[in-house]
């Protein structure tokens, strides 16, 4: 895939910008260089933007489509192709919205499958936060003020059961965490819960349980903890699960977007 004429134009020299994360509460972003995401899924709803181009995105392996940005509901399953060109992906946590609040973020767009693309979006953000090497220290603001028109315009309500289960999973992130008794701490059966949660955050719980252990290795590695460590501090039994889960999420290893990072905002 190569840019259209003039439009891709690096801003530094190659080799001087890294990559980096920012997780915190509400959203988990990453913008740096891609080649090509096999099929995955994510937990979250997620926004993309391609920095200076346009990239390839397929859904559920059927015809590839080429837009500069997408929004991509949780769960659904899609590949990538960014030839190593910069990509701004972004994700909003299910208890403070959901796709409805990322749709307004891409411009000219149509739908696939359930997927909007855009031939236009709010792209010039991300472009500055790919470009200033010292945008982790800023990116939390930056990403809030983002959101935060599109989040007054969402009209849909949070069921609050399912808000309070979301909160417990952030703060018990290495538990194993069962339906069972947490349902029954919302008064909901098994069956009740597992109904509700999906309708509410578009995946399963176990499929958000383990994105909620994802944020919590990703966080831990950004702020310089090894991959094995970050694994055991997020729930993982070994380094190899947390690889093996990463590449499910993420469609490719994780050595692809966590090494070499940009250093975060108190180093």
């Amino acid at each position: 895939m190569s840019a259209p004429d003039g439009l891709y134009e690096r801003a530094a020299p190659d080799g001087m910008l890294r990559p980096f994360w920012h997780v915190d509460e509400v959203h988990t972003f990453f913008v740096g260089p891609l080649e090509y995401n096999r099929l995955h899924q994510h937990g979250a709803p997620v926004f993309l933007a391609g920095i200076y181009s346009e990239f390839r995105l397929r859904i559920h392996g059927g015809h590839w489509h080429s837009c500069r940005t997408a929004v991509i509901p949780a769960g659904v399953f899609h590949e990538l192709d960014l030839c190593g060109y910069p990509l701004a992906v972004f994700y909003v946590e299910p208890k403070h919205g959901g796709i409805e609040v990322l749709v307004s973020l891409s411009g000219n767009i149509w739908e696939v499958d359930g997927v909007v693309m855009g031939r236009s979006g709010e792209v010039s953000v991300m472009r500055e936060l790919w470009e200033d090497s010292a945008a982790a220290r800023w990116a939390g603001l930056a990403l809030e003020d983002l959101l935060g028109f599109s989040a007054r315009r969402a009209t849909k309500n949070r069921d609050t059961r399912i808000a309070a289960a979301i909160d417990y999973l952030r703060t018990h992130p290495g538990e194993l965490t069962s339906v069972s008794p947490l349902a029954k701490s919302l008064g909901l059966s098994s069956s009740q819960f597992q109904r509700v949660f999906t309708r509410e955050v578009g995946v399963p719980f176990r499929r958000y349980r383990a994105w909620n252990r994802m944020r919590v290795a990703i966080s831990e590695i950004v702020n310089g903890s090894n991959f094995t460590t970050a694994a055991h501090t997020a729930g993982f039994s070994d380094q190899a699960h947390f690889t093996n889960d990463f590449r499910r999420t993420f469609g490719a290893p994780p050595s692809v977007s966590l090494l070499a990072l940009r250093k975060p905002p108190s180093q």
